[in-house]
């Protein structure tokens, strides 16, 4: 029998998770000298590169008195305030000179920062590790270390082509999130004759298994009502061809798939930008077709046709969620969202009580749908 669970009231304005990598700005928009803005959950920042091409990422405000520092004069290595010339480095936002000191006050110059964030620049993006909020105590607060590097793609072979592509939607990371791994809307949002068609729906059975902080579909073969994949098994002439599908805490869907000595491979992440408007940024891996002319340009035409696609869905969604309408989520096809919320409580009870975190799934589970 079909579990339906009672409506339940879901707020668009949805907590955003800190302690977390976060992609910030495509790192061909993010220039040698120039200054950037970005937004990460609801936190201005001003995203650069020092003289040797490095990227750093400080809090868009000068803990003086508040001024962006987006505006002020960079020299590569040292950002000026431009209300009061207050100088900071920009990988720890520690102070180097307030020009309004007289030299007998004795001011601490160097145990003041602006706020500043661990970054690193991986596969096509400029990442910003987003710490746990400090203590109140502005201006005295060292930066965070991140406890790993940023997320990347999962490559395997040292030839291989990379095109990213990026999208915002008017709906929190939550709706965002839950759109980018239902399984039961590409009849509907994604036709395309080259792709499928709503007439092409029918049963699919998937096995989904837990793994550290997410969930996994595991390997399987590809949907056989998708013409790329019947295209690729006739290019790859493989045994074989599996996709393996990856979501991980807080907003981090992979997918792999393999045929032979051919493989792709993408790492989506959907970017809380405001309570109720987040970024979706797909970066992709392959070493598929490589000899074809203009082979990423193409990849990266279909992407967008994809995401402008749920982009025009979300718009949509989002005239209906102003009103904080009732929603329910259904079985099966609806689980792997339920796991997402679950997932998420999970974890921020665990910050809570400083325990382990309580994974919801406890075994690997068989889900069925139609699309």
């Amino acid at each position: 029998m079909l579990d339906l669970e009672s409506p339940q009231r879901q707020t668009p304005d949805s907590l955003m998770l800190t302690g977390f990598w976060y992609r910030a700005l495509p790192a061909d928009h993010v220039h040698r000298h120039g200054l950037h803005k970005a937004t990460l959950l609801e936190i201005p920042l001003v995203i650069g590169r020092d003289r040797q091409g490095h990227p750093f990422a400080l809090r868009d405000s000068c803990p003086h008195r508040g001024m962006p520092l987006n505006s002020g004069k960079f020299d590569g290595e040292n950002l000026e305030c431009p209300y009061h010339g207050w100088q900071f480095d920009v990988h720890d936002g520690q102070c180097q000179l307030i020009p309004s000191l007289t030299s007998d006050q004795t001011m601490r110059v160097d145990r003041i920062y602006a706020g500043s964030y661990p970054c690193e620049e991986q596969d096509e993006f400029i990442w910003a590790y987003i710490s746990d909020p400090s203590p109140q105590g502005a201006g005295f607060t060292k930066p965070t270390e991140a406890p790993e590097p940023a997320p990347q793609i999962e490559k395997f072979s040292d030839k291989y082509k990379l095109a990213y592509l990026t999208a915002e939607m008017p709906v929190s990371v939550d709706h965002g999130i839950i759109g980018l791994m239902d399984p039961a809307h590409g009849p509907f949002v994604h036709q395309a004759w080259w792709w499928r068609s709503r007439h092409s729906i029918h049963e699919k059975r998937k096995n989904f298994e837990p793994i550290p902080n997410g969930f996994r579909m595991s390997a399987h073969t590809p949907s056989s009502n998708s013409a790329p994949y019947k295209l690729l098994r006739l290019y790859a002439d493989a045994e074989s061809i599996t996709t393996t599908i990856d979501f991980v805490l807080p907003n981090i869907r992979t997918e792999v798939i393999r045929a032979g000595k051919y493989w792709f491979s993408s790492l989506t992440t959907v970017t809380p930008i405001t309570r109720n408007r987040c970024r979706i940024d797909v970066v992709a891996a392959w070493n598929l077709f490589r000899w074809l002319p203009f082979g990423p340009q193409l990849l990266k035409f279909v992407f967008s046709k994809f995401v402008e696609q749920d982009r025009r869905t979300m718009e949509k969604q989002a005239e209906g969620l102003k009103h904080n309408p009732h929603l329910m989520l259904i079985d099966d096809a609806d689980r792997p969202a339920k796991w997402y919320f679950q997932l998420k409580a999970a974890h921020l009870e665990a910050k809570r009580t400083g325990g382990t975190m309580k994974h919801p799934m406890q075994s690997a589970v068989t889900l069925r749908w139609r699309s």
